[in-house]
């Protein structure tokens, strides 16, 4: 869970984006993970990490999007 919100904070997405971008969910699956009323599989967790893996953020992206210059 940790891993995902980290990796949605990079790219200023919710971990529930994240995990609908991975075909795995959506908010209402993230709800329940948070909630302790449901969790993933093991099968679902490798499928996350290797997204993850497969799809770093640029080193440049910025944790919050609000914070960059405006110059």
């Amino acid at each position: 869970m940790e891993e995902v919100r980290a990796y949605a904070e990079q790219y200023g997405v919710a971990p529930s984006t994240v995990i609908q971008r991975v075909g795995v969910g959506g908010g209402g699956t993230w709800a329940k993970w948070e909630s302790g009323t449901g969790s993933p599989t093991l099968r679902t967790v490798d499928r996350l990490r290797k997204y993850m893996a497969d799809n770093p953020p640029p080193d440049d992206t910025p944790c919050d999007p609000h914070t960059e210059d405006a110059a």
